[in-house]
């Protein structure tokens, strides 16, 4: 199972600019849920030529029960914004954030089609 939990979610539907993974073979566990692996994503939608590139960033989190992706950041960020992004989440504690509010909203998602 993966959700996209993006308002449109036709802006991820295309193999992302850039990846970065952040976590891989993980045996990290968090409510119920084995994290195996969190990467970064970067999609450039347009680029301005005083503000650079825009970029939506998201987050996919693999776990043994599904994967979900979300929208970490979005804006004119300029050039290497996915690098900037996985340090500030690195050096942060971002990391614990990005997988605790991911499987909360996995959870509510199992429990909605479970009881469909």
């Amino acid at each position: 199972m993966k959700i996209v939990d993006i308002a449109n979610p036709a802006r991820v539907q295309r193999e992302p600019d850039e990846k970065m993974t952040l976590l891989a073979g993980g045996n990290f566990t968090e409510q119920g849920h084995t994290i195996k692996k969190i990467e970064l994503r970067l999609f450039v939608e347009k680029t301005d030529q005083k503000l650079g590139p825009y970029s939506l960033i998201t987050v996919l989190v693999e776990t043994d029960r599904g994967q979900i992706e979300s929208v970490y950041d979005e804006g004119y960020r300029g050039e290497n914004s996915l690098k900037r992004s996985a340090d500030f989440i690195t050096n942060n504690l971002g990391m614990s954030a990005l997988i605790l509010r991911s499987v909360i909203s996995l959870n509510e998602e199992i429990e909605k089609k479970e009881s469909d």
